[in-house]
């Protein structure tokens, strides 16, 4: 959760907009899924609808509860503003490149690039959780060209590589 609000701060900061509102969004998104998986009898009880109501309940702004419910396909959220494109761009593609880095004699961020990514992409069988689908589909939704995107959010990363464990 750690990467996707970097990335997300780093956003924020290149569109002008609230760069703790964003950091906010990128740390609570998933903040429920270990206890909410997507196995639950309705929708309402499984992630990220579940957190979402207890973020709700707690007073945090409809703007980030809405990009939460949007970085989830399957929720039927759709994402209308940057912030939800961000998020849905930014969560799919983290976990890509930490996985990329940590297949690294470095482990390390610090010298991946996005053709590394790109290549990993290609293949199905490395870090098969992550949806390439999501990753293309949005960097396509932030209007960003995918290479560009990619090396983006490895930047963000970048600038927390110790905390990420990927120094």
């Amino acid at each position: 959760m750690l990467a996707v609000e970097a990335a997300m701060r780093a956003y924020a900061a290149r569109f002008g907009e609230d760069p703790d509102r964003w950091g906010l969004a990128g740390l609570l998104h998933d903040f429920d899924y270990e206890r909410f998986p997507n196995a639950a009898q309705s929708a309402t009880e499984e992630h990220p609808s579940a957190g979402v109501a207890i973020l709700r309940s707690r007073g945090y702004p409809e703007d980030v509860l809405r990009s939460i419910l949007g970085h989830a396909r399957y929720t039927g959220v759709p994402r209308d503003t940057r912030m939800a494109k961000a998020l849905f761009a930014v969560d799919e593609l983290t976990g890509l490149i930490t996985a990329s880095a940590l297949v690294r004699p470095s482990k390390s961020v610090i010298d991946l690039d996005a053709r590394s990514v790109r290549k990993k992409m290609k293949d199905k069988a490395f870090a098969r959780g992550v949806s390439r689908e999501d990753v293309e589909l949005g960097a396509s939704e932030l209007g960003v060209d995918l290479d560009e995107h990619i090396q983006f959010v490895i930047g963000a990363m970048r600038g927390i590589a110790p905390a990420l464990g990927l120094g």
